[in-house]
């Protein structure tokens, strides 16, 4: 295929209640989107790496910058066969995966656009139901926390994910697991801690934890590894896995027990379908994540997690989860079975009016 045109946009989506992690609060999430022309063929991909680098060092505005000024113009009016042909002319940049997945994905979305077939098709994936969990950010306090865990164990949910930080840990986990002490949970520590907290992590070991994701430095497998050693609990790496290369250093020297897999942070498609085997390969299972996207980004979560080794109940939520009115739809919904469908007759789009209205900045990019 040959990439015509990208129209790139810079999004706010304005969040029901404020998503809170050990590195401070969201109100809004910064979402970029890209629309790719190729021919008469046109397909979206979302990128979202939040409004400031709290998570990783990319925001929503570097990932608008160097779609639009470097990388962009760089694909654009070029023949690419396959997915890596893409990825490897992003190869000569350095890093900024949130940047590149918002360019890769556009190949497997036009893919499927021209052929007709569904995304996780191309990707080897099984149309099957994906299942999802339970999360919960912090929350004004331990009682509101509680009364939300039992709304989702009322629903069903096969697990609930906790979000932790120094302060919100010990008396939190020590109320949940003993009020609900048959749930499956785990906690996403969000590069909160450091080694000197092995005490915390020992005292939490007889919880009965699924796992503990990401609870140190955000670039680091050593100290996982360490950590991973001192604990009977499985540390789980999500900031961590930037790339394939991250993720084979990472089970190289036992740092994940499990690995999350988001197609934003990992720089695309191609590089979701390349850790998925790795980990297949070495026995590490892997679950997928998302970044609140608009029912675009999830979706394409939902594809991927059609994967064989996605065995952990997914971090996958309805569109109404977090906004009054997803930017992109048809929005997201749960089955009742918990689980949500892979997509047979084309993803989630941006509507238009939406689009427009959220919208901060937007640039065309053609072909010279």
């Amino acid at each position: 295929m040959k990439i015509d045109r990208l129209d790139v946009y810079y999004v706010e989506m304005p969040l029901i209640y404020p998503w809170r992690t050990a590195y401070g609060e969201d109100y809004d999430i910064h979402s970029v989107l890209v629309k790719a022309t190729s021919g008469e063929h046109t397909a979206w991909s979302e990128s979202t790496p939040f409004f400031a680098p709290t998570y990783l060092p990319e925001s929503a505005g570097s990932v608008f910058y160097h779609v639009t000024e470097v990388f962009g113009p760089y694909v654009v009016g070029r023949e690419y066969e396959t997915a890596q042909d893409l990825n490897d002319r992003l190869a000569v940049f350095k890093g900024n995966s949130f940047a590149k997945a918002a360019v890769e994905i556009l190949w497997w979305t036009l893919e499927s656009a021209i052929t007709g077939t569904p995304v996780h098709r191309l990707l080897g994936g099984e149309t099957r139901e994906v299942v999802a969990g339970a999360d919960f950010g912090i929350q004004d306090s331990i009682d509101m926390l509680l009364g939300n865990i039992q709304k989702a164990v009322d629903a069903g949910f096969p697990r609930i994910k906790l979000k932790t930080a120094p302060g919100w840990d010990l008396d939190m986990l020590t109320a949940v697991t003993s009020t609900f002490p048959n749930m499956t949970f785990h906690i996403d520590c969000n590069s909160g801690y450091t080694l000197d907290d092995l005490p915390f992590f020992k005292a939490i070991d007889d919880m009965g934890l699924a796992f503990i994701e990401q609870p140190l430095y955000y670039a680091d497998v050593l100290d996982h590894a360490e950590l991973a050693k001192q604990i009977q609990t499985p540390v789980c790496l999500d900031e961590t896995i930037v790339s394939v290369k991250a993720a084979e250093q990472a089970v190289q020297v036992g740092a994940a027990q499990y690995i999350n897999i988001k197609p934003g942070r990992i720089g695309g498609l191609s590089n979701a379908l390349a850790v998925h085997d790795l980990c297949r390969d070495a026995g590490v299972p892997v679950w997928i994540g998302g970044m609140l996207e608009s029912a675009l980004g999830g979706a394409l979560c939902v594809e991927v997690a059609t994967l064989p080794n996605f065995t952990y109940p997914g971090d996958l939520f309805p569109s109404s989860r977090f906004y009054t009115q997803d930017l992109s739809g048809p929005p997201m919904e749960l089955t009742e079975r918990l689980t949500f469908e892979p997509f047979t007759d084309g993803l989630p789009q941006p509507d238009p009016d939406r689009l427009a209205a959220q919208t901060v900045r937007s640039k065309t990019i053609l072909a010279e």
